[in-house]
This record gives structure tokens, C-alpha cells and sequence, in this order.
């Protein structure tokens, strides 16, 4: 039987996104899944990077936009007196400041940059600009101008600083973010830093969490490199709807389950209106929209062992 469902895995620093993804279909090439099998992840991680990488497969890979919509957990820390080009430890310094904030300041700036916010992204980021990577364009020299987007920061919290010798000034400060999509955190560490009257940039960036997945479920790179050696894959991946653990499920008779995978709609429905997880004995059979006691299908599951 074909697997369906997530591989949760703690990306270390200096392996890209594509790169973890390609290293699963490695891993179930070689414990003989095929070639062809499709496999995505739920949202980009930096190489610099490190941390939860929810990676699709089979059909589980339905729900990879949905992920990149949700929100996301991150520990990040900031270096203060030196902002780089790429406002993390990767880029050239561009901007020195001697200037080092007290904990009770960084503490009264914080409640700034909680809630909706506008921010600028790195230049160094894979925007597009006329068609070309920002990070491309800034690369090659070129002056990159982006507009400002709005996000939300969910909540911002500290969770230690390294003092400097002197005046119980802080050197470097780790925070945690919940951020919506779209949110560069070294933006915000830039921020950060500017409304502090200093300069800095991001030393660590770790997701601790993205959507419903968490550290807890996650598996190191020698863990999956596992599974091309036969170790049972049933051991790393978790079933599709893991992925839909933070929305309600609608369970689904016999007769329903053949409605809904025709695409038809279903009335009468009592819950209230919202997204739900339809399913046939915890078996998920589609995502569907209820609005005022009709059910109509967003996007359907091909999984076996459903009862029609």
C-alpha cells in the first residue's frame, strides 16, 4: 500500500526546503515507493535555517497550500551593533552601532510589534521583482525597493538575553514569535533593533511549530535517511489527517461518502458554518465548506479503506 500522510522533519541548518524534499523521495525510492511518487513540503525554511518542515506525501500533499497559510511558531535570536546585507550571520556587515538596549526597554517595545504590522521583506528574500528573485537581483548588486505588506504578529515573547560586561545591557536576545504567513523574522529582528535606536541581525532562526505539527512529532535527517535502509516507514509518518488536527471533523454515512466524492452537495447538515474534515470511519474522504446547512467539497481525498 502506497503511504499517504506527513513526514515531519527537524531541517538542520544548511539544507534547503527542495533539498529535504528531495531527500525524502530518496529515502522512498530506495525502500521501493517508486519514482514518481509526489511529495511537497508545507512551507519554506531558510538554509540557514533550522527546525519543523512539514513534508506531503501522496495525498497528503492536497493540503501543502493550506499549510503555507498557517501560522507558525518561531525562536529567533538577535545580535545587537551589527546589521548584514542579508540581516542574518550569512551577508557582509552594512551598519555598526554601539549602542546595546536594556531589558526594560526591549520589554516596552515589544507590544509594538505585536498584533498587525507592516514590514518591509529582506532584500536578500525570493520575492519576485520584475520577474527576477529579489535575492537574485541584490546578488548582482542591483538596489532592491519592497513594498511594505502587512502581517500579524500573533504574539512576541522573550526568552533570555546575553548581557554584555557592563550596565546590565543586552548583547543578544532570544525571542519567540507566532507569526501569520508571510512574516520575515529577520525583518522583524531588524525592526526590532531600529526601534531600539541600534542596529542587528538574526544568529538563530528555529520553527519550533508550523500549522498543527510540532518539534515533538518531528524526525532528524539521520532518522529518515533510515528508511531507505528498511526501516518501516510507518515509524516517521504521520496519517493525513494530522495535517487537518486543527479543524472539525464531519463524520459521513455510506451514502454521503459516494455524494461527496461525486462532488455533490450535502444539505441538511446541523454544525455551524466553516471548513471540516469529511470522513468514513476516521478515514478522510474531502474538505468541504458548510454554509448554511450545505456542505460543498473543496478538495477531494483518494484514500483507501473508505466504506461506500
Amino acid at each position: 500500500m502506497e503511504p499517504h500522510g506527513w513526514i515531519i522533519l527537524d531541517k538542520p541548518v544548511g539544507l534547503g526546503s527542495t533539498q529535504a524534499v528531495a531527500a525524502v523521495k530518496r529515502n522512498l525510492r530506495e525502500a521501493g515507493h517508486g519514482k514518481k511518487y509526489k511529495v511537497g513540503h508545507g512551507g519554506t525554511l531558510d538554509p540557514l535555517a533550522e527546525g519543523v518542515l512539514p513534508i506531503a506525501v501522496g495525498e497528503a500533499t492536497k493540503l501543502c497550500g493550506r499549510m503555507l497559510d498557517a501560522s507558525k511558531i518561531y525562536a529567533f535570536t538577535v545580535k545587537f551593533g551589527e546589521q548584514t546585507e542579508t540581516l542574518d550571520a550569512e551577508g557582509d556587515v552594512v551598519a555598526q552601532s554601539d549602542i546595546r538596549p536594556s531589558a526594560a526597554q526591549l520589554s516596552a517595545i515589544l507590544p509594538r510589534f505585536t498584533g498587525a504590522i507592516e514590514q518591509v521583506p529582506p532584500a536578500y528574500s525570493a520575492l519576485k521583482v520584475n520577474g527576477k528573485r529579489a535575492y537574485e537581483l541584490a546578488r548582482a548588486g542591483e538596489d532592491v525597493a519592497l513594498k511594505k505588506r502587512a502581517v500579524t504578529i500573533h504574539s512576541l515573547v522573550l526568552q533570555s538575553g546575553d548581557e554584555t560586561a557592563s550596565d546590565d545591557l543586552l548583547d543578544s536576545v532570544t525571542l519567540v514569535a507566532m507569526v501569520s504567513k508571510g512574516t520575515y523574522i529577520r525583518s522583524l529582528a531588524r525592526d526590532i533593533a531600529l526601534a531600539l535606536d541600534t542596529v542587528g541581525h538574526v544568529t538563530m532562526l528555529r520553527r519550533l511549530k508550523a500549522g498543527p505539527f510540532t518539534e515533538k512529532q518531528s524526525i532528524s535527517l539521520d532518522k529518515l535517511n533510515e528508511i531507505g535502509k528498511g526501516a518501516p516507514l510507518e515509524e516517521i509518518i504521520l496519517p493525513l489527517r494530522a495535517g487537518l488536527d486543527d479543524i472539525p471533523a464531519l463524520a459521513l454515512d455510506p451514502e454521503a461518502v459516494v455524494a461527496v466524492r461525486q462532488g455533490r452537495v450535502l444539505t441538511g447538515c446541523p454544525e455551524p458554518d466553516g471548513l471540516y474534515w469529511a470522513h468514513r470511519d476516521n478515514v478522510p474522504v474531502a474538505l468541504v465548506e458548510l454554509e448554511q446547512g450545505m456542505a460543498k467539497v473543496v478538495r477531494g481525498f483518494n484514500l483507501p479503506d473508505v466504506a461506500e
